[in-house]
């Protein structure tokens, strides 16, 4: 079973930043792409960034500039360094692992998996 940790979460002042990691355990097949989600009070969830296995990221328009994703594909960890942080930042934030397995009929799949959530709160 595929399990994704997360660390990093907690209460900042407007400016400062914060570090997010998510380790994956669980799968020996490799992971392919593995991103942030976050889902702030009363909204949807929506993606924050994403990274591909060869490191090639894309971001939400709200936080280029400011956050960045990286992974160390050796210790299975994805990371998100917030910067510049914003009130509006303020949300519960989601890692996520895409991975390969096969199905019962030996057809390879890829499955995600989603860490269990870490509260960052941006204080003004």
């Amino acid at each position: 079973q595929v399990r994704l940790v997360e660390s990093g979460g907690g209460l900042v002042q407007a400016g400062e930043s914060a570090r997010l990691s998510c380790a994956v355990s669980g799968t020996s097949r490799g992971i392919n792409d593995m991103g942030w989600y976050n889902q702030p009070p009363g909204k949807m969830r929506e993606l924050v960034a994403m990274i591909s296995s060869d490191g090639s990221a894309k971001y939400a328009d709200s936080v280029k500039g400011r956050f960045t994703i990286s992974r160390d594909n050796a210790k299975n960890t994805v990371y998100l360094q917030m910067n510049s942080l914003k009130p509006e930042d303020t949300a519960i934030y989601y890692c996520t692992a895409d991975y390969r397995y096969a199905d019962d009929y030996g057809v390879w799949q890829v499955g995600r998996s989603w860490g269990q959530g870490t509260q960052v709160t941006v204080s003004s």
